[in-house]
């Protein structure tokens, strides 16, 4: 059955900080260990008023160090942003105070706008299109040392952490394939190319040292709680956020409000629409039958459940509610199991 897993943006909330945001993820991640999630992911964001992740490196030591056995990973390294050495030395200082607990997502687009991307990079000839040879340098430096190497990352030689491919587009598929890496799909924001991605990456995939297997995670929103219309205002935080996002105009993580959807121009309804596809928004018994369903036409490894809600109580249920379902769904498989 597959696993389950968490991707949180850090989100900060309209009248509040980076600080509390930071403080409510600890939380957040010492209560995912206890219900059973495999996996706990933050993501590089840059000039981003509503997400406090954007030194992602340094909020994964800040939850791997509240935790005790749950992986915490990236999700991910925007790689073009950074040189192979200095992500393989912070990944490979993490994984040497959390051995065997740290993964390294990684993507190739800026996590941000142009011009913040400029500010980011001040060797403004790094281009998307270095990404496959970024990854095998990265991949090189957290390898074992070889014989007359001359530029090494300490800590990180010899960690092996692991690494995955992220996209959302079937560029990140092929690469993942190719290279023999496991492959985490954006889903959850832009699902046009799902279907499509999976079949490139399981047709493709060429076995490696890392991996020997096909490995498909998919994002997937999640907003649980004790009713369905209950979940649907709070899901009305997530929306607002974005669309702003989309409107250029990105902010805090805003209050729920009712009919918000009513007041959306029909583009905007219809980009609603699309990341529905990979959604589930209700009770128990509801998300428990989208993902199900979910599951079931995708045969997805491992699901990666986003839940940005305003309220830090009831983005906790959400998840709490998130894992019954996802551990409800394992039980009902094992007598089919069994009898097969």
């Amino acid at each position: 059955m597959s696993r389950h897993s968490i991707l949180d943006l850090v989100p900060i909330t309209q009248g509040s900080d980076a600080r509390c945001a930071l403080e409510r993820s600890k939380q957040l991640a010492i209560h995912a260990e206890s219900w059973g999630y495999h996996r706990y992911w933050v993501a590089e964001h840059h000039n981003m008023p509503g997400i406090a992740s954007s030194a992602t490196a340094v909020v994964m030591g800040h939850l791997a160090a509240a935790t005790q056995t749950i992986r915490v990973g990236s999700g991910g390294i925007m790689l073009p942003n950074h040189a192979p050495l200095m992500v393989a030395e912070q990944f490979g200082t993490l994984a040497t105070l959390y051995p065997t607990r740290i993964d390294l997502g990684v993507g190739r687009a800026p996590g941000t706008d142009g011009v913040t991307m400029q500010a980011l990079r001040r060797n403004l000839g790094a281009s998307v299109d270095d990404f496959p040879d970024d990854v095998l340098e990265l991949q090189h430096y957290l390898k074992p040392v070889e014989p007359g190497q001359r530029v090494s990352a300490t800590p990180g030689a010899g960690t092996n952490v692991p690494i995955w491919i992220l996209g959302s587009s079937l560029y990140g598929a092929q690469l993942a394939a190719s290279l023999g890496l496991p492959f985490a799909f954006a889903s959850h924001f832009a699902p046009t190319y799902l279907s499509t991605a999976i079949d490139i990456y399981r047709e493709q995939f060429q076995p490696s040292e890392s991996l020997d297997a096909p490995y498909v995670m998919l994002g997937f929103n999640l907003c649980a709680a004790e009713t369905d219309a209950q979940a649907h205002y709070l899901r009305s935080s997530s929306l607002q956020s974005f669309v702003n996002l989309r409107r250029g105009v990105p902010a805090p993580l805003p209050a729920p409000i009712e009919g918000f959807e009513a007041s959306l121009s029909p583009a905007e309804r219809q980009m609603i629409e699309v990341i529905g596809e990979c959604s589930a928004v209700g009770s128990l018994q509801t998300v428990q039958s989208k993902l199900a369903a979910f599951l079931a036409q995708t045969g997805a490894d491992e699901l990666m459940l986003v839940s940005s809600i305003f309220d830090p109580e009831q983005r906790l249920k959400s998840y709490e509610l998130g894992a019954v379902a996802m551990q409800n769904l394992a039980q009902a498989a094992q007598p089919q199991r069994a009898a097969g």
